[in-house]
C-alpha cells in the first residue's frame, strides 16, 4: 500500500499493529532489489504487520520528519512511533530479526 503525507497519520501512526515502512524512490536500484522482499514479508506477517511504501520524491516531508537520509530506509513504527529502523538493501534474515522484537506473539 502506497501512504502520503495526507494518511500517513491514518495509516501508520494510528495503526494498532506494528508498521513496517518502506521509504523508497522510483530510480532507486537498491529499492527495486528489496521491494520483493518487502512484498514477501506483508505475505508472511498479514495481521501482525502492516506494510506500507512512502516515494520520498512525491513525500519529501515524510521523510525530512523521519530523518530519511538514505533510500531505502525501513522504518518500524509501533503505537504511532519510529522505533527502529533498516537502511539499505539488506538480506530478509536481517528485517525479521528487527522486526521480531516489535511483532505481537501468536
Amino acid at each position: 500500500m502506497e501512504v502520503n503525507e495526507t494518511n500517513f497519520r491514518d495509516e501508520v501512526l494510528n495503526s494498532p499493529i506494528p508498521v513496517l515502512v518502506d521509504f523508497w524512490a522510483e530510480w532507486c536500484v537498491p529499492c527495486k532489489m528489496i521491494e520483493p522482499i518487502v512484498l514477501e514479508l506483508e505475505k508472511e506477517y498479514a495481521g501482525k504487520l502492516k506494510v506500507v511504501r512512502v516515494n520520498v520524491d512525491e513525500n519529501q516531508n515524510l521523510a525530512i520528519e523521519y530523518g530519511i537520509m538514505s533510500i531505502p530506509t525501513l522504518g518500524i513504527f509501533v503505537n504511532g512511533l519510529m522505533v527502529d529502523q533498516i537502511v539499505g538493501a539488506v538480506p530478509k534474515r536481517v528485517i525479521v530479526d528487527k522486526l521480531k522484537k516489535y511483532l505481537l506473539p501468536n
